[in-house]
């Protein structure tokens, strides 16, 4: 993650009020250019390295972090821009120390392509762990973000979705990214992928836990506070509002 800075959100607002729906990639490669500055171990049963993907994954921080701990860890980011910091990040790999001795580290590869483009998939062997970016995506894309990650978990158990939910405390009606990103929000569009949720006139969405998971819902396995996160997804008095979920397919 990058360093806090100080924005005027309705600056941020102006941004992204030229870079509507599909038009988000160009909006992501623009601000780079500006901003230049209970899933198991890595190595599967068979002995193969076990692989993990981060879309959206910034300079690249938790794609290194997750290659010290052993696996072979994918970053993927629609600017060239990106990558290049991405690659700078790489340079520092003495403040990435290895986290398990037996594995060592798993290699480590940042990609510039469009997530929900289908490119990139062979290119690096499609990764079957993945990591998410839910609230940097302009809500209205977030049926397309939940649908895509069906499409490239593996099978429960091996596929896991991780997800950081932050910032979780967020005026849901303020402008982003980041966007809010309350846990309902994820269990509603994970829990039905492609569909279209309804959000109430506070941005909320309008969830009903009786209702039942569509046929290609995920199932949210894993959910917690995590014991230390970083300022953005903290309150008053250092009160943690982020939470982690872990998600895998049904079938």
């Amino acid at each position: 993650m990058t360093s806090p800075i100080n924005i005027d959100p309705k600056d941020i607002q102006a941004y992204w009020a030229k870079y509507q729906d599909n038009k988000y990639v160009e909006g992501w490669a623009s601000l780079w250019t500006k901003r230049a500055d209970t899933i198991g171990g890595p190595l599967a049963l068979d002995g193969h390295r076990r692989k993990a993907l981060v879309p959206g994954c910034g300079r690249g921080v938790d794609v290194l972090l997750l290659a010290s701990f052993g696996y072979d860890a994918y970053g993927l980011e629609c600017s060239a821009t990106a990558v290049d910091a991405c690659k700078k990040e790489k340079e520092n790999h003495s403040r990435y120390h290895v986290g398990d001795k037996k594995a060592w580290k798993g290699k480590v590869t940042f990609v510039q392509r469009d997530f929900f483009d289908n490119t990139w998939l062979k290119e690096i062997g499609v990764p079957r762990n993945g990591f998410d970016f839910f609230c940097a995506l302009n809500p209205k894309l977030r049926p397309r973000w939940a649908l895509r990650h069906t499409e490239l978990l593996a099978p429960s158990p091996r596929g896991n979705l991780i997800c950081l939910e932050s910032p979780r405390h967020k005026n849901p009606l303020a402008p982003g990214p980041p966007f809010a990103s309350p846990s309902e929000a994820y269990m509603e569009h994970l829990s039905r992928p492609g569909e279209k949720i309804s959000y109430n006139d506070k941005g909320l969405v309008n969830a009903d836990p009786l209702r039942e998971p569509s046929k290609g819902g995920l199932e949210r396995v894993a959910h917690w506070q995590p014991e230390r996160t970083h300022t953005v997804g903290q309150g008053e008095n250092g009160v943690i509002h982020d939470r982690v979920s872990i998600w895998r397919r049904r079938d």
